[in-house]
């Protein structure tokens, strides 16, 4: 491809796929796609994207391409490779200027460049790092920032890479610049904070931004770039400078203001600090021996004490506290019970760490966790009042609730509690001990103090099992805590009861549940919603647990069975409704065919709420597994739900549907379940299993499922079945078992063999040419006793069941062997009674006893020409 006469048509073309009409878009995207192949092309490319004369948009999709074909072209042993000679063109021209006015075609140039660098460098690409060096180093801002964020893609990616050769290329790049990546971070933070006390917010945002990406390169070089970093002076020494820089940055937040972009830049530089040293500690936990000390100082004195007032914030605080769980909790610092079989490094970390956490240190980070971080704040209480299930599913892990505060302290309090229980015990025990008895509902403060403390009970109650008289506690103070109904103490009937259920697979009497489904009940009716959402939860704790007894349930069946159906059509939030079926689920399952006179209501519902969750495949696959247990307690009776059963079924197991992706596990649960409870097959029934045969070519984990609901319609009714889609069927198994496992070919033989016991006279002629296959397994020895194992049982079912179907296989099978009948049958003879140690189970080997003595009083009649 000429570059003058290709630069205009590619120019052209490119503008047109910016169109919004496709029928300019189309034809445009057609033939860039037939360009990509062409020598010249990326050189073209790269003239456009770099000519910052021309529109934006054109020049974004021309980087894209470039990029693209990066991961299509750029190897050497890839189809349509780009030539050497043209490659070393283009590196040359990606790092000729740094000046590219556009962040976000910056940022893509700087990934492109750093796509690069995976391949090519340093071996094909060696003066890539001293060209960066060199360019961040000049006074140009704009040249500068661009070069760092190359720099930092570049060494972003070089880190990635995991073969031992790339890892050593990257620890001797890292050794060759760590030096210079640690004066230019430094140059550029002192100059951020010189900024902040005297320049403009122009001035702070442009060293800021520089600070940040100097910073991102070294958190890559010093997390990947050593093998053993604490014998690195420069690496330990930045490390350890770390902590003054944060109290520096963290100043700093008190003259930014909360609302502008160098606030947010500000922020992401702190975090990133507390990244390097959670990723330090992550790859090298012995080489942060020498930094828990002043990690543990520096994270507790801002979280856990006045210092961190008014400069830490909620993400900050995050990061902090995973630092001080994963020093508590890392492996390398915990000796074995043998002190002498533990290393020295453990050795030394282990002593820092006992000598840091003392009592008084444990102690107030235990009050401070449980009445500082544990209380629900203004922002929770407003939002229980406003979306009760918005703040159940934030309560209960919804998709921010991993990055907030809350779940971090109680897993740190998890953490550290296990960890030095005997310590922390007896303060969390005297902190139950003074919130005894009812609490003024009038003092708003002490209500949630006790909330907290009940929390702090219940994430430890396997820590306090010995330590704790629960059913007491129950008894005496729990129980009537649930029946105070005001209105300003729902915080702690919430609590109360999700108390209950953390310990009820812990420490609770089995002569005390029927107390507590008294209290279920009530509480099922509380006014509040988010108060009886948790009950539900806690109902389903009790009836999974081990103890659980269906006589002590069924006097309260009816009632919670009702309330739940009623939260069920309450509740509006999809989340909400997953949870609450899921609750019914569990209590279906656990009372079986009891709750029969009960499910009425939700029959005639389930229908309803399977077509308003059109958008909502979770909460159809949460309606499936209802019906699943539905079908279970049902038995036969289930058939009176077939209108709407079936073409659940039919939807959930249609690979050529989409919601198959989500349903299909489910939908042959539920297939299979209808089977096992259906007293015949209906029509409807049997044209479902159109669909068996594309779930059979997908050969995916449900293979197994599949199996079984074909077993199933061979049982309930084989002559049907089988002359409906036995052809089909054995079409599909002959292909399965070219390319399926050992385990996967007994499983298709197994089924064969049902349909042979079950009908002697179709099943024969329906897997007719699957069965010279078995045949010739015997004849041959197949070497896997399973397999053998499982040939003869077939083999042995036509013997017996259909003589002279096995005599016409038998005349079949010698001419393919060029035997004659007696000679072959003779070695499949031989050959079976040799094997016959393979048949394990005993129906088996009575069948093998059974088909063998048969052929003793023939006088040859199997191999004789009539039947």
């Amino acid at each position: 491809m000429d570059l003058n006469s290709a630069s205009t048509v590619v120019l052209q073309v490119l503008t047109q796929a910016t169109s919004q009409d496709t029928a300019v878009l189309k034809p445009a995207e057609e033939q860039l796609k037939q360009w990509e192949t062409q020598p010249g092309f990326y050189s073209v490319l790269l003239n456009i994207f770099t000519n910052h004369t021309l529109d934006i948009n054109v020049r974004w999709l021309a980087v894209l391409y470039f990029k693209n074909g990066i991961d299509r072209y750029w190897r050497r042993v890839a189809p349509h490779a780009l030539s050497e000679e043209e490659k070393s063109t283009l590196r040359a021209g990606l790092i000729t200027n740094f000046n590219e006015p556009v962040n976000q075609i910056a940022t893509q140039i700087a990934v492109l460049i750093a796509k690069v660098a995976r391949l090519d460098c340093p071996r094909q690409w060696p003066e890539l790092i001293p060209t960066l060096i060199e360019s961040v180093k000049v006074q140009d801002d704009l040249r500068q920032h661009r070069a760092l964020l190359t720099f930092y893609h570049v060494t972003k990616t070089l880190a990635s890479k995991r073969l031992a050769a790339d890892r050593k290329l990257f620890y001797d790049l890292a050794s060759g610049i760590y030096n210079f990546a640690c004066s230019l971070w430094n140059h550029h933070t002192d100059t951020f904070l010189q900024h902040v006390s005297s320049g403009s917010e122009a001035a702070v945002l442009s060293s800021l931004e520089r600070t940040l990406l100097s910073l991102k390169v070294l958190r890559k070089l010093t997390v990947n770039g050593f093998v053993e970093p604490h014998k690195n002076m420069e690496v330990m020494g930045f490390l350890h400078g770390i902590f003054d820089r944060l109290k520096q940055f963290l100043e700093c937040s008190r003259n930014i203001g909360t609302d502008n972009v160098c606030r947010d830049r500000l922020e992401k530089t702190i975090i990133l600090f507390t990244k390097v040293l959670l990723d330090f500690l992550d790859q090298h936990p012995f080489s942060f021996t020498p930094l828990i000390q002043r990690s543990l100082e520096f994270s507790v004195s801002y979280v856990f004490t006045e210092v961190g007032e008014g400069v830490t914030f909620e993400r900050f605080i995050v990061q902090c506290m995973n630092l001080i769980k994963m020093i508590v909790k890392n492996y390398a610092y915990k000796p074995s019970k043998n002190f002498e079989d533990s290393s020295p490094e453990t050795l030394e970390a282990h002593k820092i760490k006992m000598a840091f956490f003392t009592y008084p240190t444990l102690t107030e980070i235990c009050r401070r966790l449980v009445s500082h971080y544990f209380l629900l704040t203004e922002e929770e209480l407003t939002m229980w009042e406003e979306d009760p299930e918005g703040f159940t599913v934030e309560e209960t892990g919804g998709d921010s609730w991993k990055y907030s505060l809350r779940p971090c302290t109680e897993v740190l309090f998890i953490d550290i509690f296990h960890e030095y229980n005997q310590t922390l015990t007896p303060v969390l025990l005297e902190m139950m001990q003074t919130l005894q008895g009812p609490t003024n509902v009038e003092d708003m403060n002490a209500l949630l103090i006790k909330d907290a403390v009940y929390n702090a009970v219940g994430l430890a109650a396997y820590e306090l099992f010995d330590s704790v008289d629960f059913d007491q506690w129950f008894k005496n103070q729990l129980l009537p805590e649930l029946q105070v109904i005001h209105n300003r103490y729902k915080p702690l009937r919430r609590r109360v009861i999700w108390l209950i259920g953390q310990w009820i697979s812990v420490k609770f009497k089995s002569d005390l549940r029927p107390m507590l489904y008294e209290a279920i009940c009530n509480l099922l009716q509380d006014q509040d919603l988010v108060v009886r959402i948790e009950t539900a939860t806690t109902l389903k704790l009790t009836v999974d647990d081990f103890e659980f007894r269906t006589d002590q349930f069924l006097p309260y069946l009816e009632t919670m069975f009702t309330l739940l159906f009623q939260l069920l059509q309450q509740v509006t939030e999809c989340d909400t409704k997953m949870h609450v079926l899921h609750v019914l689920s569990c209590v279906i399952e656990r009372v079986n065919i009891q709750i029969r006179p009960y499910v009425g209501c939700l029959v005639q519902y389930l229908p309803l709420l399977w077509k308003q969750s059109e958008e909502h495949n979770m909460l159809r696959c949460a309606i499936l597994t209802t019906l699943i247990h539905l079908v279970q307690g049902l038995g036969a009776d289930s058939k009176n739900l077939y209108p709407f059963l079936l073409p659940v079924i039919q939807l959930s197991t249609d690979v050529s549907q989409p919601p198959h992706v989500y349903l299909l596990e489910d939908g042959l649960e539920l297939w299979l379940v209808t089977l096992e409870n259906s007293p015949c097959v209906t029509p409807e029934l049997l044209r479902i299993f159109q669909n068996m045969s594309p779930l059979l070519e997908l050969s995916s984990e449900n293979l197994r499922t599949c199996f079984k609901i074909i077993n199933g319609y061979i049982f309930l009714s084989s002559t049907e079945f089988l002359q409906t889609y036995a052809v089909g069927l054995c079409q599909s198994f002959c292909e399965l078992l070219k390319e399926i496992t050992t385990e996967g070919q007994v499983q298709v033989l197994k089924v064969v063999e049902n349909a042979l016991k079950v009908n002697p006279v179709l099943g024969p002629q329906m897997f007719q040419p699957i069965l010279p296959c078995v045949f010739r397994g015997i004849i041959e020895g197949e070497r896997y006793p399973v397999v053998m194992s499982t040939y003869l049982g077939v083999m042995g079912r036509v013997l017996l069941q259909n003589t002279s179907f096995f005599s016409s296989l038998l005349n079949e099978m010698a001419h393919k062997f060029n035997q004659e009948m007696d000679q072959l049958l003779g070695n499949m003879i031989e050959m079976w009674v040799d094997r016959m140690d393979n048949i394990t189970q005993p129906e088996r080997r009575k069948l093998s006893a059974l088909a063998l003595l048969s052929l003793l009083p023939s006088d040859n009649r199997l191999t004789s020409k009539g039947p």
